[in-house]
């Protein structure tokens, strides 16, 4: 009986170490990283946790998301806001949401321009613990941020980004199916993938994908044939075509990144910007660190359209001590905004 016992334990910590090797391996932990950028980028304060930032497609600007989540962790909750940032201008940014008098914690955000010009700002609130909505905005005249719809339902289990295909409709990702509990750990440290994303139709939302592992940024292509879905624990990119008329997606191919990616961001080119997460692990400690000293590398990926597949190409990584933690790189021109989870400041970065 007692060497039946033995073998039977050595057996359940064999699989026990297996299943830890694989985590720490699907995590990234093994990688050696060797930190490069061939530009220059100088920090820009003002606007903490700039999580999420989008260029307007034309006038050289963009838009922050921006919210201090060590200010939350620590019991201390603040205003979050959108801000207005001119790369090549020396201006500080400008607070787009300061007449938004509801608890605002902003997440992913995306920009409609409709062809008159008129510009409506999609935004993912968490105004409370377990509270998901998104805002509507349109922006005014004077650059102000005008509130104009919350949209709320049940569906909302745990929003992330969000892309617009007009200023009505939308997809939303939901990086989790639970909320916060024992579940989800499970989900977590099993990889099990159960996210979704949503599709907002201009009167409700319905699912639109299944089975995702860890949905986080979306986009679209200029010609809103083409939507782009990145999966943080899948380490991949997924690409799909977009039925105009009825929002359906119909999966086209998946490529896999080597890396946790977070928010894409589109440029003039059609060249896609992903902001991702080498090792997964160090993010979740620089994530539940609240002074900040736990740091986490900062990645950038620029694919290129080759075919049916991508050509790939690091243009920035970090090991932590100049950024940490970047989950956006926007790009317009010359300049690229690269933007933390955590961080009190954003870069302003020239490309080479």
């Amino acid at each position: 009986m007692r060497k039946k016992f033995f073998a039977g334990l050595g057996v359940l910590l064999l699989v026990l170490s297996g299943f830890i090797v694989k985590t720490l391996a699907d995590a990234g932990q093994f990688k050696h990283l060797v930190p490069h950028f061939a530009g220059r980028c100088t920090p820009v304060s003002g606007m903490p946790g700039a999580e999420d930032i989008t260029f307007h497609p034309t006038l050289g600007y963009a838009y922050v998301s921006s919210d201090d989540r060590r200010a939350t962790l620590a019991g201390r909750p603040v205003q979050g806001g959108i801000y207005r940032l001119d790369p090549a201008s020396s201006a500080p940014p400008v607070l787009l949401t300061g007449a938004f008098k509801q608890a605002f914690h902003p997440h992913g955000l995306s920009l409609f321009v409709a062809p008159d010009g008129a510009q409506t700002l999609f935004v993912v609130n968490h105004p409370e613990p377990g509270q998901h909505q998104v805002e509507r905005f349109q922006v005014g005249a004077d650059g102000m941020l005008i509130h104009r719809q919350t949209l709320r339902d049940a569906a909302l289990v745990s929003p992330n980004d969000l892309v617009a295909v007009d200023a009505e409709r939308f997809y939303v990702t939901n990086d989790h199916h639970f909320p916060p509990g024992a579940p989800r750990v499970v989900e977590e440290y099993l990889q099990l993938a159960i996210g979704n994303v949503l599709y907002f139709d201009g009167q409700g939302f319905r699912e639109v994908i299944s089975g995702t592992s860890y949905a986080n940024g979306i986009n679209r292509s200029a010609d809103g044939r083409t939507v782009y879905l990145a999966q943080v624990v899948g380490r991949s990119l997924s690409v799909y075509a977009r039925d105009a008329d009825s929002g359906a997606l119909t999966h086209r191919q998946t490529f896999p990144l080597g890396s946790g990616p977070d928010n894409i961001e589109v440029d003039a080119r059609g060249d896609l910007w992903v902001a991702s997460h080498p090792k997964l692990l160090d993010f979740v400690a620089h994530a539940k660190d609240v002074s900040g000293a736990t740091r986490a590398p900062a990645q950038v990926l620029r694919l290129k359209s080759s075919g049916d597949t991508f050509e790939m190409e690091e243009v920035f990584l970090d090991d932590g001590r100049q950024t940490a933690g970047s989950a956006v790189a926007a790009v317009s021109g010359k300049w690229m905004l690269l933007g933390p989870v955590f961080e009190p400041d954003l870069l302003r970065c020239e490309l080479p």
